[in-house]
């Protein structure tokens, strides 16, 4: 049986795909199990996904690792969350180098806790000189955040004098996001079956393709990405016109 990867346009590849990481809590949960388990597991999901996006070539990934809402959750699960987060990324910088990947970080990062944010820029900056894929982990993150706090600084910089009202455009928005320096999803991926986006780069993902499968997140794998990408590939992109 031929792999999805064979059956992939190597010269239509999407530049970006961004990924909803759901179901971690649910398959621990259907195994009798506490959710960080799911999120243990999720691990080698993540690992999967990073490898098989920088074999064929893709340029930007962005996990959704951790949601401002996330933050309401049992004390315990993101402590233990943050932790798993944090000693990952870690763990995985040698590999991250060996792999040419550059780790990236958006989101609200004053949020962290303090020995969380130092080894998130100590990994960032191991691997800043990497050309490869740019892993960008979407932390303490919400788009609603994202848009407000770029909305505040413009008005800031408006009274200040160093832009006018007709000077506010999509170009200007854009460029007050914690994306400004990554180019807008062609492919948002959501495991686990839900079909809405969560809060999740709502300004970016406008003309994205929306991608959903039932399979939990522990369980997604190569083959999984790869066939993603395959249909993404059978759709055609019209961006409105």
């Amino acid at each position: 049986m031929s792999s999805f990867k064979e059956k992939l346009d190597k010269t239509r590849l999407p530049k970006h795909i961004a990924i909803i990481m759901d179901g971690n809590g649910r398959w621990a949960k259907e195994r009798g199990y506490d959710r960080i388990f799911g999120h243990q597991n999720g691990v080698t999901s993540v690992r999967e996904t990073t490898e098989a996006a920088a074999e064929i070539g893709i340029e930007y990934l962005t996990l959704y690792a951790f949601s401002t809402e996330n933050w309401s959750r049992p004390q315990s699960e993101v402590d233990a969350l943050m932790e798993l987060l944090i000693d990952t990324i870690e763990k995985e910088t040698p590999s991250l180098n060996k792999n040419n990947v550059r780790l990236m970080a958006i989101g609200d990062l004053s949020r962290l806790p303090g020995s969380a944010a130092e080894k998130l820029q100590r990994c960032i900056a191991q691997t800043s000189k990497n050309t490869g894929l740019a892993l960008v982990l979407a932390l303490s993150y919400s788009s609603r955040w994202e848009i407000t706090n770029a909305l505040k600084n413009i008005c800031t910089e408006v009274l200040a004098g160093n832009y006018n009202i007709e000077d506010i455009n999509d170009e200007l928005i854009s460029n007050h996001l914690t994306t400004k320096s990554i180019p807008d999803p062609d492919l948002m991926i959501r495991t686990s079956g839900e079909e809405r986006i969560s809060n999740f780069l709502l300004w970016q993902l406008a003309y994205s393709e929306l991608y959903f499968t039932k399979t939990h997140w522990p369980e997604f794998r190569k083959e999984n990405f790869y066939q993603a990408i395959y249909e993404f590939q059978q759709r055609e992109r019209r961006f409105g016109k």
